[in-house]
């Protein structure tokens, strides 16, 4: 079967723009994917990250929504252990009202931050650990069935809000098999469990009143361009400024040239970076479609999510355009 293709969206703040600037990045590049056939759009919360604006990550599911016509649009994820289950609940709740068959809940249980952010957060550090009993808590808000007596979720929407395990170790896969959830590894940033963790989750896999089998969402960076030079230096381009950032976070007002940043990424801990990107497709759309394809049948992916990480956003947005009508082609073409 053809994979799905979707959309994780970054809510970037580039250099020189605001957030306002972000937010209406987002919706072009949503814009874009549902023109472009992709099945959705995700956005991950972050918090006390300058370059990020997605920490509210409800709301700018509301704000993309409403200048969007039938894409779905979700959380990839919402870091639970952060938020009361109740809140999260009635959040969700009001999206699904909102724009009914439309809203995803994808969950970590990461911090989305720093030690001193979880702290600001109110976020014990043990909160992890309640996870499991987390997510059932949720689902049963939404479901109209509360684990809570006399608690409910107002609203409720009338429509599913399907839940997605997100994770990036054996954990999460472990979680989303034994409650028969779908499971989206996020391979973009964190590669080396994917193919152990999908294995688990499709060895472990029990059927759902959500889910009857199991479902497999990868995340894999993507440059795509009409040729292949260009793809390759957005690309680098994008893979220095990230690189900057990391390594400004320890050293303020230090700036650092191309050539110190290329001769950190051959270092040890450059390495360890530069790996964490290992899944990243760039180059025309035949040669993107190809990694993707490729990607997806090597792991049993059901879908892909894309990250697509051009600086300028027009170069995002064709991107992602070149992306979608390429993988449309070669489902259109008899096998």
């Amino acid at each position: 079967m053809p994979v799905a293709l979707s959309l994780l969206d970054l809510a970037a703040i580039a250099p020189g723009q605001t957030a306002r600037d972000s937010f209406h990045n987002s919706v072009a590049l949503a814009q874009a994917a549902e023109r472009s056939g992709y099945e959705r759009v995700w956005y991950a919360e972050h918090h006390n990250m300058g370059s990020i604006a997605s920490s509210a990550t409800s709301v700018l599911i509301g704000y993309v929504a409403g200048h969007t016509e039938s894409i779905r649009l979700g959380s990839g994820g919402i870091m639970l252990p952060n938020h009361s289950p109740l809140v999260i609940a009635e959040q969700f709740g009001t999206l699904e009202s909102l724009y009914p068959g439309r809203i995803d809940l994808g969950l970590g249980r990461a911090p989305g931050s720093d030690q001193e952010t979880m702290r600001a957060l109110r976020r014990n550090p043990s909160s992890a650990d309640t996870f499991p009993q987390d997510v059932l808590e949720l689902q049963g808000y939404l479901s109209g069935n509360s684990r809570i007596p006399g608690i409910k979720a107002v609203p409720r929407a009338e429509g599913i809000v399907p839940l997605y395990i997100l994770g990036s170790s054996l954990f999460g896969a472990q979680l989303a098999a034994h409650l028969g959830l779908p499971y989206a590894f996020a391979s973009h940033f964190a590669p080396d469990s994917l193919r152990d963790a999908v294995r688990e989750y499709r060895d472990r896999f029990q059927p759902s009143e959500q889910l009857a089998e199991p479902y497999v969402i990868a995340g894999v960076n993507v440059f795509a361009a009409e040729d292949h030079e260009t793809a390759e230096a957005q690309k680098v381009i994008s893979y220095r400024a990230r690189t900057r950032a990391f390594i400004k976070r320890g050293t303020q007002g230090v700036e650092f040239s191309d050539e110190e940043i290329d001769a950190f990424l051959t270092s040890p801990n450059g390495r360890h970076l530069a790996k964490m990107t290992t899944y990243t497709a760039v180059g025309t759309p035949a040669e993107v479609v190809a990694y993707l394809e490729d990607f997806a049948s090597d792991i049993q992916a059901d879908e892909l999510i894309t990250a697509h990480h051009a600086q300028q956003v027009e170069d995002r947005v064709r991107s992602v355009e070149l992306t979608g009508a390429a993988m449309a082609a070669r489902e259109s073409v008899p096998r």
